[in-house]
């Protein structure tokens, strides 16, 4: 199956909603208890694009998925690890596009300058802990009891990922809106 990567823009806000409306709404996956609509997504899209790389994944002209960074935490020690997500519409689930997503994000981050990759997942989610493993990840760690949704305390297992050495004196990290110019083209992937 081939499908292209490319930057998101606020006009994939509706197709980006859509596909994670049912997360939020019959699902432990996120902690989000309200989906937002087209509107609010595009912002958050926006939003996020100023700081960190956020992807959508295409399938014949149709937003099949998309993964995005954002911040780790917002004291300022934290400023070279960010949080990673993907999310992927189940009529496209086991195609790739998860390991897709990530292959073009992760290097990305990297080209930042950032030095670590983190995921929480909501435990049990044995496709995304598969696809974060897959991809390099470990388990560093469980909170317990830490979120309450439909109905049941949550355990999120938290993941990690080095995207490079820690330097000894590492450089700032780039935002991704001074580097937006840099990733115009999208990237193609055959599964």
């Amino acid at each position: 199956m081939s499908f292209t990567i490319r930057q998101a823009t606020s006009g994939d806000g509706a197709a980006v909603a859509a596909i994670y409306a049912p997360f939020v709404s019959n699902t432990a996956i996120t902690f989000e208890e309200q989906p937002l609509d087209a509107r609010g997504m595009a912002e958050r899209i926006e939003k996020g694009l100023a700081r960190y790389p956020f992807l959508v994944a295409e399938l014949a002209g149709e937003v099949g998925g998309y993964a995005y960074a954002s911040e780790h935490r917002a004291r300022a020690s934290y400023r070279w690890a960010v949080d990673v997500s993907v999310y992927i519409d189940p009529r496209f689930h086991r195609r790739g596009i998860g390991r897709g997503l990530y292959d073009v994000l992760l290097p990305l981050l990297v080209r930042q300058g950032f030095v670590l990759a983190v995921a929480g997942i909501t435990v049990p989610n044995a496709a995304s802990v598969g696809l974060h493993e897959a991809m390099g990840f470990s388990l560093v760690g469980v909170y317990r009891n830490v979120g309450y949704k439909l109905g049941e305390w949550r355990d999120v297992g938290w993941w990690q990922r080095a995207l490079r050495d820690a330097p000894q004196r590492p450089g700032e990290p780039v935002l991704w809106g001074e580097m937006a110019g840099r990733f115009n083209d999208p990237v193609n992937t055959t599964k």
